[in-house]
């Protein structure tokens, strides 16, 4: 037997489960009802229309759209990206400041190739989005975190996080947020934090990474203008992606960024896996060039408000008193906070046993915190399976409340 250990680097062997991809090899069972996943409704796929776009993809462009592609991406689909960046208020974007990634995660893992060595320090949210955390963990470095509260990240307390860590003589690299309908917490940070942020990394000399994959899933507020829109000085990465607004199974998404920082983010792609998958570059640049995309994220909005209403109203009704939960404006979590005694990691075993899943709110903590929340999303399941899911939970919250006040 080949002794793997003493083989493996000292990275891999820091390397962690997703909480999230574990929970949800628990809640395959049919009859479980799961509020776990960050999965879309695959109802929400147009799959008709699709059919009919990708026989005129190999029509008009197979013989391109199944070879290989430059690492940056498709052009066609920059300069569609680009023009839609522009109407979101980004300032001089042009192709040259886009790359195709394959998935969020892929630029994720960029940033954080990019800029981490072993032992530095990033800055996170409190809670904060659990790929990021795994992304960045992977390359040895310490995450800090900074709470949320209705108005996202508090830029005072980042400030004065700053400030701590550098007389402390520790220099972080970035500031990670999820600034819109943000995952796990669902808030939105206001536009005055948005421009208070951009001014605090143009202090301190940092590099802001904004990860939006849920901005417009908008459903009581208008659209908030994305942090990048207030950057002058090419100091904030901005991503996006098309797995929650087309079809996850793509695996396309986009970073928005200096040419600086884009020749650097095209170096690393090019050794992680040359290019991005053209075909689905080329469905994706179809689907938004016949006018599609708008319309169908309407459709997406329409179906997703429901469910949210009907899991608020449901967790009114089933749910003990005492729990803390904001009605999300958009996105597809709901972050719920129970009465002090419960641990939902502990509570999850008696979940489970109910059939019905959540992902439990510590794995979203870089600070050992959350032990009292739980992340629900509210976009896959069905509306009759919604209202049933939070019944069998509010008996698993009502039950661990009694045992714990007893």
């Amino acid at each position: 037997m080949v002794n793997l250990e003493r083989l493996y680097s000292d990275r891999a062997g820091k390397m962690r489960k997703s909480v999230i991809r574990e929970l949800l090899k628990v809640a395959q069972d049919p009859e479980i009802i799961s509020f776990a996943g960050g999965l879309p409704n695959p109802r929400s796929f147009p799959i008709e229309g699709l059919k009919d776009i990708i026989n005129y993809v190999m029509k008009h462009h197979g013989k391109v759209a199944l070879q290989y592609g430059t690492t940056q991406g498709l052009k066609e689909l920059r300069e569609q990206l680009a023009e839609r960046a522009y109407k979101d208020g980004m300032k001089d974007v042009t192709e040259d400041n886009i790359i195709i990634m394959s998935g969020s995660q892929q630029a994720l893992d960029t940033v954080g190739k990019i800029f981490l060595n072993p032992g530095d320090t990033a800055i996170v949210e409190l809670p904060s989005y659990l790929g990021g955390i795994n992304a960045f963990r992977s390359y040895e470095s310490n995450l800090e975190g900074v709470p949320l509260d209705k108005d996202g990240m508090q830029v005072d307390i980042l400030e004065d996080t700053i400030k701590q860590l550098l007389k402390d003589d520790i220099t972080p690299k970035f500031i990670y947020v999820v600034p819109t309908f943000q995952n796990p917490a669902g808030v939105v940070m206001s536009e005055n934090r948005r421009k208070k942020l951009v001014d605090i990394a143009s202090e301190y000399d940092l590099i802001v990474i904004e990860d939006d994959p849920y901005g417009k899933l908008t459903y009581d507020i208008d659209h908030v203008k994305p942090i990048k829109s207030f950057d002058d000085e090419g100091r904030v990465i901005y991503m996006s992606t098309f797995s929650k607004i087309l079809a996850p199974g793509f695996r396309l998404a986009w970073t928005v960024a200096s040419e600086e920082l884009t020749r650097k983010m095209v170096l690393c792609k090019q050794a992680l896996d040359l290019c991005t998958n053209t075909f689905t570059q080329f469905i994706a640049s179809e689907f938004i060039r016949q006018g599609n995309l708008d319309l169908h994220i309407l459709k997406i909005c329409d179906m997703y408000r429901p469910k949210r209403d009907i899991m608020m109203k449901a967790m009114e009704k089933y749910f003990p008193d005492g729990y803390e939960c904001n009605k999300p404006k958009g996105g597809m979590f709901a972050w719920v906070t129970l009465p002090e005694g419960i641990d939902t990691e502990v509570m999850f075993l008696d979940a489970i046993k109910n059939k019905v899943a959540y992902v439990h709110g510590k794995a979203f903590y870089v600070n050992g915190g959350g032990a009292r929340s739980m992340r629900l999303n509210f976009s896959y399941a069905s509306n009759d399976r919604i209202e049933e899911g939070m019944k069998r939970l509010g008996k698993v919250i009502e039950e661990k409340l009694a045992a714990v006040t007893a």
